[in-house]
């Protein structure tokens, strides 16, 4: 777990489990899933402290607590898969593109059902 204070913090919803690497929707079906979760997470974003602060460059450190809604085991990396589309709504009220987040994540004990983002400016090395 990353420290020092986010610059933004925000609460986005769990994905639909038809978002899941492992699920098989027909590809309309799909495309509307991946359509809905984008935008909550998009507006979702829009209403969090912070979204007018990031510069047009650099990377950014985001790290992902999911905080699933049942005690069911899932697998870490399809848990960041089934993001895709959230982190894409994220980016996009944030005005960035969604290739300058550097992923960390973790799974919390608790259960809920939604996933607590950070995010951190990630420092630019100088030149000397």
């Amino acid at each position: 777990m990353i420290d020092d204070k986010p610059l933004m913090t925000v609460m986005l919803g769990w994905p639909p489990k038809k978002l899941s690497p492992n699920a098989m929707p027909h590809p309309m079906e799909l495309k509307r899933l991946k359509k809905t979760y984008r935008l909550a997470c998009y507006f979702t974003a829009l209403q969090a402290a912070g979204v007018g602060k990031w510069t047009k460059e650099g990377d950014i450190r985001a790290h992902l607590v999911f905080v699933p809604p049942t005690r069911h085991q899932r697998d870490e990396d399809n848990l960041i898969d089934s993001m895709k589309a959230g982190l894409d709504g994220l980016a996009e009220a944030l005005g960035v593109n969604d290739k300058r987040f550097r992923l960390s994540h973790e799974v919390s004990p608790d259960i809920g059902g939604y996933i607590v983002v950070k995010l951190w400016p990630k420092p630019t090395p100088s030149k000397a």
